[in-house]
């Protein structure tokens, strides 16, 4: 009854070897994001778009349709540099 549950713990059988992990893809290291040459963090990324979209939200709030426009740059922008957004 018990010879099956035994089997599973039984040292004749080689465990398989673990998956290899991947490296996690760091967008602010040049090395492994070719589209991060400088190695730019998100906050210092897209500088234009980013003061652009900030400035109208602030003045104009977010219900206004420029302010998803310029929002929709700054995305397309962090993008370009790699960033999972």
């Amino acid at each position: 009854m018990f010879q099956n549950i035994l089997s599973w713990w039984s040292p004749t059988s080689t465990p398989a070897p673990a998956p290899a992990l991947k490296e996690k893809c760091d967008p602010t290291n040049p090395k492994m994001n070719p589209l991060n040459p400088q190695g730019l963090k998100p906050c210092c990324a897209c500088p234009e778009t980013k003061s652009a979209r900030d400035a109208y939200f602030l003045q104009n709030g977010s219900e206004e349709g420029k302010c998803a426009e310029l929002l929709q740059k700054h995305v397309e922008c962090m993008r370009g540099l790699g960033f999972n957004i």
